[in-house]
């Protein structure tokens, strides 16, 4: 008996019924084959099959899957959606979870004073070890309280930017209702916690997710918390794969993965660009034909200017970028000058993090979304499907040296949050072009109807903007665009709609 012989008999048999007995298989198959070993060698497979096992008292029912499609959200489940990511939480199922498993690491209560103490110290450690540069910078995960310190301070900013992310790629049509994830770089399981805690809000859809990780705690403790979280949800959950991503043999993923994040782990590899695109690209090799390239970074000038790097060198490998990035103008940006990211809501401090930071909140409190992020495709798919015009009259970003105290017309994507004040509203604006950064600069007492556009537009949003006074600074070696109440702003696909 092989699994060769039973995997073909389920084929011809599922061509056949929309459902059948695992036990029917047995008179397919050569030699004495039981149901247990039917159902061995077609679980690790029944994604791939298209069927789902349904246990049957001492057989199992194998049900004919339809083809999957892209999960549409419905008003309910957006508006549940919306209403968590506008004041998220670690939901409390999770969080009991997480103090359960501080208490089975350590022997006490997750709030005991030793066991606090300890966190502070471990977080002090990773907080001290991130900041460090080139060869000194070595972040790893091989103790146990590293691990607890990561989900007391890390995990629930992780936590809420992976969901962010993942609502957007559903809101874009990105999502099938039946995937197959892999998570590189898991850690304790952030990224599948929060695609599982995606699915438990909008009560339908299913998944397999696949993961890899080098460090046993991390290993560890996803086993812990990940399983025990998708129970009671449509979301299967693989045991890691042992793996690190420097060494990781592209032949021993999966094939065919729908989603595939890397997220906040590609900076902590060290090496250069080139490494980092390669290990990439390699696994970019198991990815469906449709699927999507998730890469997420910290905020910081440093790691997101390097993801950014990352991306250009992803499309020179053959990639494309669906989101953020929108190239309007059909040329490469210069990602050395790209220091751009997501800001959001800030997320509810978890009760483990409360206690840690009760002596010092400004240093064991973390709670603030940002983040720098790109989807990539095999496909040359854009969210933003505009391209400038031929002769358009727009001045490229990169040409504004020569419109100083000069009025002119732009185009470009918003590429911040207001990173202003009261007296004055700031945006970072990209046409993929400029080699030094541009800002677009609106004092709120010049906030018009006409240019409002540019306060509502969200992050990666094509406007156009009519009217607008370049101005050089010197300081920062930047361009600011002052905007007024007669300066129009439009948002492109609000002009496509209404022209």
């Amino acid at each position: 008996m092989s699994s060769k012989e039973i995997v073909s008999a389920v084929k011809y048999v599922s061509r056949m019924k929309p459902e059948f007995m695992l036990s029917e298989i047995c008179g397919y198959v050569k030699g004495d084959v039981s149901v247990a070993d039917v159902y061995d060698a077609l679980r690790p497979l029944a994604y791939d099959l298209g069927i789902r096992l349904e246990p049957a008292g001492n057989d199992y029912r194998a049900v004919r899957l339809p083809p999957a499609k892209p999960l549409a959200l419905d008003e309910k489940e957006r508006s549940a959606q919306d209403g968590f990511l506008a004041s998220p939480i670690v939901p409390e199922k999770l969080e009991k979870l997480m103090e359960r498993y501080v208490e089975k690491k350590t022997g006490k209560a997750w709030h005991d004073p030793a066991v606090v103490e300890k966190l502070r110290k471990a977080i002090a450690e990773q907080k001290a070890d991130y900041w460090k540069e080139g060869r000194k910078r070595r972040i790893t995960y091989e103790t146990g309280y590293s691990i607890l310190g990561y989900l007391a301070y890390q995990f629930p900013v992780y936590f809420a930017q992976s969901e962010h992310i993942i609502y957007g790629l559903a809101s874009d049509g990105l999502l099938k209702d039946r995937m197959k994830v892999m998570d590189a770089g898991t850690g304790p399981g952030t990224v599948p916690l929060a695609l599982i805690d995606f699915y438990r809000r909008i009560g339908r859809g299913e998944a397999v997710i696949y993961s890899l990780e080098k460090y046993d705690e991390n290993v560890e403790a996803f086993n812990y918390l990940v399983p025990a979280y998708a129970e009671g949800t449509g979301v299967k959950v693989e045991k890691p794969l042992r793996a690190d991503l420097l060494s990781l043999k592209a032949d021993d993923l999966p094939d065919d993965i729908d989603l595939m994040f890397f997220s906040n782990v590609l900076n902590e590899l060290g090496g250069d660009i080139e490494r980092k695109a390669e290990i990439v690209r390699a696994m970019a090799g198991r990815l469906a034909i449709d699927g999507n390239i998730v890469i997420v970074e910290p905020a910081d000038k440093v790691n997101s200017t390097e993801m950014r790097k990352l991306v250009i060198a992803l499309m020179n490998k053959g990639l494309g970028v669906y989101s953020p990035c929108s190239f309007i103008w059909c040329v490469r940006c210069h990602p050395e000058s790209c220091w751009t990211f997501q800001e959001r809501e800030d997320i509810k401090p978890t009760r483990l993090m409360q206690k840690v930071a009760e002596e010092e909140p400004f240093r064991f409190i973390n709670t603030d979304i940002k983040y720098s992020y790109a989807v990539l495709r095999h496909d040359k798919l854009s969210r933003e499907k505009y391209r400038v015009p031929e002769k358009a009259k727009f001045a490229r970003l990169s040409k504004m040296k020569d419109h100083v105290k000069k009025h002119i017309n732009v185009v470009a994507a918003v590429m911040s949050g207001d990173l202003g004040d009261k007296a004055d509203h700031v945006y970072k604006l990209c046409d993929g072009t400029a080699a030094k950064p541009v800002y677009a600069i609106l004092p709120d007492y010049h906030t018009s109807p006409e240019n409002e556009a540019l306060k509502t537009a969200k992050y990666g949003q094509i406007v156009e903007i009519y009217g607008v006074l370049v101005r050089y600074n010197k300081e920062y070696d930047a361009f600011n665009l002052l905007v007024n109440r007669n300066t129009k702003v439009k948002g492109v696909k609000e002009q496509a709609d209404t022209s």
